[in-house]
């Protein structure tokens, strides 16, 4: 049966086999005790309870080889979760039913220990199921080699995929560490992933999710945008982990802390490849001479760099997006504190150097509060050009 077809049904099956176990089969036991609690030979009623309770547990568990069977894809985790956790919460109920049958009633005791049997065995399945689904993540993240980079160095849309399958995955956290404990692999002789595999998992896609980052972020040409790639992608993993308790749990701080030292990285190399270059405009080396007169052609030629330099970077960073309000903020705010005073110190050491009307409008287009505003459009995901000079 198609994936599809099955899908829709696991809800119902997970509906009635609860009921089953937990209203039916228990309000039958009960039933079968008091109608022939008077009989001569009691266990007859055990054993119609114990047949009754036999074939209808295998009829529904029929359902569950139908979806162990089915082709193993991502998308099929969480509903071989659900119905591992209804068949393992199923174990108690069979075991009152044992402890209810007399240490001399074997037959039936043997039936219910076999229908035990048979459960755990079914749960051990889908436990193994579900714990080679999870490491399928691996695989997709290894397969995700896409030679074209996300435009504006965006959050990528396998880092999304991934952190939020990660998020809702962790919701399962306890069944997920029972079943990985029970099916971990054999060859595992890491000290972490012997005493809690499936953290030990989480934590190798988390790993090969950061190096395929980084190798994505190599197909941007320009430098600053690698770093604005590496900023956004980084940035959202961390607030997905800080945002889910179960996953921050697994992680740990120490992981966490390491990521966010890398974002500080990813932030002084975007400033230095964008802005060192602007700031060594604004320098007086080679404008002022020994003697300390103003060298007006060099002076001319730095406001000319400046302005064809904030130019591009008002048309290609504009168009750039970081949609996290906060880092959006940061950066911003950031580039603002260095660039904005050492070109409103620059403009009042050299401004006055310039006829004023045609020729202060040709070398200086914008004033600080001009820059301000250039700066404050960054990153929104809109190239825009240049403003005029305010009056």
């Amino acid at each position: 049966m198609a994936w599809e077809s099955l899908e829709s049904e696991v809800a119902t099956w997970i509906r009635a086999f609860r009921h089953t176990i937990n209203v039916g089969l228990s309000g039958e036991h009960d039933l079968c005790a008091r109608v022939f609690a008077g009989c001569d030979d009691p266990a007859i009623g055990r054993a119609i309870f114990v047949d009754l309770a036999r074939c209808v547990m295998l009829q529904m568990l029929n359902f569950t080889e139908a979806v162990a069977m089915t082709k193993r894809a991502a998308e099929k985790l969480f509903k071989v979760l659900d119905m591992y956790e209804a068949i393992r919460d199923a174990s108690p109920v069979i075991d009152a039913f044992l402890s209810a049958e007399p240490a001399d009633d074997g037959r039936n005791s043997t039936a219910l220990t076999d229908l035990k049997a048979e459960l755990n065995s079914v749960r051990s399945r889908l436990g193994e199921t579900a714990a080679a689904i999870f490491r399928e993540l691996e695989n997709s993240i290894r397969a995700d080699a896409g030679k074209q980079p996300v435009p504006g160095g965006a959050v990528h849309p396998l880092t999304r995929y991934v952190m939020n399958y990660l998020k809702y995955a962790c919701e399962y956290k306890s069944t997920l560490e029972q079943v990985f404990r029970e099916h971990h692999r054999a060859d595992a002789d890491d000290d972490d992933e012997a005493s809690n595999p499936f953290a030990a998992q989480l934590m190798e896609v988390m790993e090969l999710l950061h190096g395929n980052l980084e190798a994505k972020s190599r197909l941007y040409k320009d430098p600053s945008l690698c770093s604005i790639f590496l900023m956004n992608n980084g940035r959202y993993m961390l607030q997905k982990i800080r945002g889910s308790p179960e996953i921050n749990e697994v992680v740990g701080e120490a992981w966490s802390r390491k990521r966010s030292t890398d974002l500080r990285q990813y932030h002084k190399n975007y400033q230095r490849e964008t802005w060192s270059r602007v700031l060594n405009l604004l320098r007086d080396d080679g404008v002022i001479t020994v003697k300390g007169s103003v060298q007006k052609p060099v002076l001319k030629e730095r406001f000319k760099q400046f302005n064809a330099a904030m130019d591009e970077i008002q048309r290609t960073q504009g168009a750039w997006v970081v949609s996290d309000e906060q880092l959006q903020s940061e950066l911003r705010v950031s580039i603002a504190a260095v660039v904005v005073p050492a070109y409103r110190s620059f403009l009042g050491r050299f401004s006055q150097h310039f006829s004023a009307g045609r020729q202060t409008e040709k070398y200086i287009k914008l004033s600080a509060e001009d820059l301000e505003a250039i700066i404050d459009e960054l990153f929104d995901g809109n190239a825009i050009s240049m403003p005029r000079r305010r009056n």
